[in-house]
C-alpha cells in the first residue's frame, strides 16, 4: 500500500509561481513512476506531468510545457511539482499518483497509476 500527501498549494496571481510537494509513505519509492494530474470544477482530471522512476525519463503536457518542472527526491520519498508563470486556467485541484514501475514505463493516462493522493487546491488569481 501507498500513501501518498499533497502539500504547497494556495493561492497565487497570475505570473507567479508554487512549489507543490507530494510525500509518499512507501517500502521502496523507486519502484513507482509518479504523475502529477489535476481537475478543474466542472471539468475531467487531466495530465500534468510525471516522471520515471529513476527521475530520468519525465513527460509534460503540452499546457504546461515551459512553465512546470517535475523532480524528485528518492532519498526523501517525495516528488514536486515547480509551477511558474502561473495562468488562470492553471486553477485546478492537483493530484498525485503513483504507478508501479514494473507495469511498464511512465503513463498520461489516470487509469494506469495505482495510488492517489487526496489532492491540493491551486488557486491563480488575475
Amino acid at each position: 500500500q501507498v500513501q501518498l500527501v499533497e502539500s504547497g498549494g494556495g493561492t497565487e496571481q497570475a505570473g507567479g509561481s508554487l512549489r507543490l510537494s507530494c510525500a509518499a509513505s512507501v517500502r521502496t519509492f523507486t519502484y513507482y513512476h509518479m504523475g502529477w494530474f489535476r481537475q478543474a470544477p466542472g471539468k475531467e482530471r487531466e495530465f500534468v506531468v510525471a516522471i520515471s522512476w529513476s527521475g530520468a525519463s519525465t513527460y509534460y503536457a503540452d499546457s504546461v510545457k515551459g512553465r512546470f518542472t517535475i523532480s524528485r527526491d528518492n532519498a526523501k520519498n517525495t516528488v514536486y511539482l515547480q509551477m511558474n508563470r502561473l495562468k488562470l486556467e492553471d486553477t485546478a485541484v492537483y493530484y498525485c499518483a503513483a504507478r508501479k514501475a514494473i507495469t511498464g514505463p511512465i503513463m498520461a493516462q489516470a487509469a494506469s497509476y495505482d495510488y492517489w493522493g487526496q489532492g491540493t487546491q491551486v488557486t491563480v488569481s488575475s
